[in-house]
């Protein structure tokens, strides 16, 4: 395995750990850097197929109890429209989607910063809502995690059933959009290497967070998180412009 590919799975190892820390997922931290190594429409697939892996490694570690009624409203939108936004790249350039995908995630750090203790009001409407922009969002740029995990928040779950059911909603959503990417052709069949290792890191980077968050204020590690991503998302802006 070249020196790319090792330092990459470095980096996904890293992203796991501070996307389980953070309880957002770490596609929204997985996709800019992802994105310093390989084609965008390359990124979209390896990040879906990482995260199925990943997703099922969090519900097998946070097995206490998943919120089915929750799941359910968020994660049918969220599976409707992840369709939806996946079946659009095909139609739209892949650096336009790289910008927009650098700025939205950016935008939603600052946002998350700001608003770190404001939660959306715990309704239906709302989880709906989420569904919908959170899987749109997954589906054209990658990621949408941080948009489900300001939904879950407002319903005050513990932290255990927060990441079991998220994860549980995001295998539905990563499952779809990957089979959309790989019949697409957007994933290059010499990248089937990486596949093992993604299976790894996705196991030991939710178990090396979960042992973490286990002894470690969240809080904390969120805003670390969040400095991480938009320091992130600055660089691909400018990689992508330049």
């Amino acid at each position: 395995m070249n020196e790319q590919y090792a330092l990459f799975l470095i980096l996904a190892f890293i992203a796991e750990v501070l996307g389980t820390l953070s309880g957002f997922g770490s596609s929204i931290l997985f996709v800019p850097l992802a994105s310093l190594f390989f084609d965008f429409k390359e990124v979209l697939a390896i990040t879906a197929i990482f995260h199925v892996f990943s997703n099922l490694s969090k519900i097998a570690l946070f097995r206490k109890g998943i919120e089915k009624n929750i799941a359910l409203k968020l994660g049918v939108p969220a599976v409707i429209f992840v369709i939806i936004g996946a079946a659009l790249t095909s139609f739209i350039p892949t650096k336009q989607i790289e910008v927009v995908m650098s700025v939205i995630i950016l935008l939603l750090a600052i946002y998350l910063i700001i608003n770190f203790n404001r939660i959306v009001k715990p309704t239906d409407k709302n989880l709906i809502l989420g569904g919908v922009v959170s899987g749109f969002l997954a589906g054209i740029a990658g990621t949408g995690g941080a948009v489900r995990g300001i939904t879950l928040a407002a319903f005050q779950l513990p932290k255990d059933v927060f990441i079991a059911t998220s994860a549980l909603i995001d295998l539905g959503v990563d499952t779809s959009r990957a089979i959309i990417y790989t019949s697409s052709g957007y994933f290059n069949m010499a990248l089937w290497v990486l596949i093992p290792f993604l299976i790894v890191i996705g196991l030991l980077g939710s178990y090396v967070g979960k042992r973490i968050l286990e002894k470690t204020s969240e809080k904390m590690f969120r805003y670390i998180v969040l400095v991480v991503i938009s320091v992130t998302a600055i660089v691909q802006v400018i990689h992508v412009m330049m």
